[in-house]
């Protein structure tokens, strides 16, 4: 697909005025991701209460509700994203009969369980470059076209030159999106942590436990709704903390994984989820999965 048929946007082109009007009786809930990310998850969480929360701006309520998904910090994080203004939920206290598990993804599948809005948002919580410009831009095409039911977003990073991919991006990722899913190489940031998805959509696929989340949502959506209903949103500018190359080791195999699983290669006993390197111990990358939404039984979720 040329990228010219995909829906692109700028996130300059909404306004919070016209967003809240479009919303209606839309819910949508933003949730962060965070492990010892206390620096930053205060700064965040008060931009969106402070520009989008219902208590806020009476008319103009573009967030209902902010949830920071906790995964076992040891810092203050929890603290001050309460001060900030957050809902703050312990990922091990969310659906802990059936999501045993660890990893973002696992965190992001129990942000959708235990959130309520109709549209999710995710946003890193890790950024030193948010504005509330983020959040405008994430629900813009959804808000305004209902047929989209997924927003990427997409930026330029600093870290890197202004490059437009990650390293795990344009390493890993991308040379297998153009191998076997060639009409998903239109998507800028197929791992970037900033999006939007209907909560119809995402109760309805399976989620990678670990870093293969983003490559798993991304394939598994565009499969249930098509690529065209996929669109993109120029966020301007990202910066976050950035992780040594080793660490990166590990998050590529897991993008890996995720992409052979949604192949339909069969595992061979041979093969191994362990990251192998010489001189360091070995580390066990997480290629499970966790099921739908929807096939969880209702009982679970008391």
């Amino acid at each position: 697909m040329p990228v010219e048929e995909l829906r692109i946007h700028s996130a300059d082109d909404f306004s919070l005025t016209a967003l809240s009007a479009l919303k209606a009786t839309t819910t949508v809930s933003v949730c962060l991701p965070a492990r010892n990310e206390a620096d930053t998850i205060g700064a965040i969480v008060d931009s969106i209460r402070t520009h989008f929360a219902t208590h806020t701006h009476g008319d103009n309520n573009l967030v209902d509700e902010i949830i920071v998904m906790d995964d076992r910090s040891t810092d203050t994080t929890a603290e001050v994203a309460t001060a900030a203004g957050a809902t703050v939920i312990s990922v091990a206290d969310v659906l802990p009969g059936v999501g045993r598990g660890s990893g973002k993804g696992t965190v992001l599948w129990k942000s959708v369980a235990a959130s309520t809005g109709d549209i999710i948002v995710w946003v890193d919580a890790d950024l030193t470059s948010f504005t509330p410009s983020y959040i405008l831009g994430l629900l813009g095409p959804m808000l305004a076209d209902p047929e989209v039911a997924m927003v990427k977003g997409f930026y330029e990073r600093p870290e890197q030159g202004g490059a437009a991919g990650g390293r795990t991006t344009e390493l890993m990722a991308r040379p297998l999106l153009s191998t076997f899913f060639a009409e998903l190489t239109v998507i800028q940031q197929p791992l970037g942590g900033e999006y939007a998805v209907r909560r119809e959509f995402l109760e309805q696929v399976p989620f990678c436990q670990g870093y293969g989340v983003e490559t798993g949502l991304l394939i598994d959506i565009a499969r249930l709704v098509g690529v065209n209903r996929i669109a993109q949103v120029d966020l301007g500018v990202r910066s976050h903390r950035t992780r040594p190359l080793k660490a990166l080791s590990a998050q590529s195999m897991e993008v890996l994984h995720a992409t052979l699983h949604r192949l339909g290669v069969e595992w061979r006993p041979e093969w191994s989820s362990v990251l192998q390197r010489p001189g360091s111990a070995p580390t066990e990358v997480q290629v499970a999965e966790h099921p739908p939404l929807n096939t969880v039984p209702d009982c679970c979720f008391t």
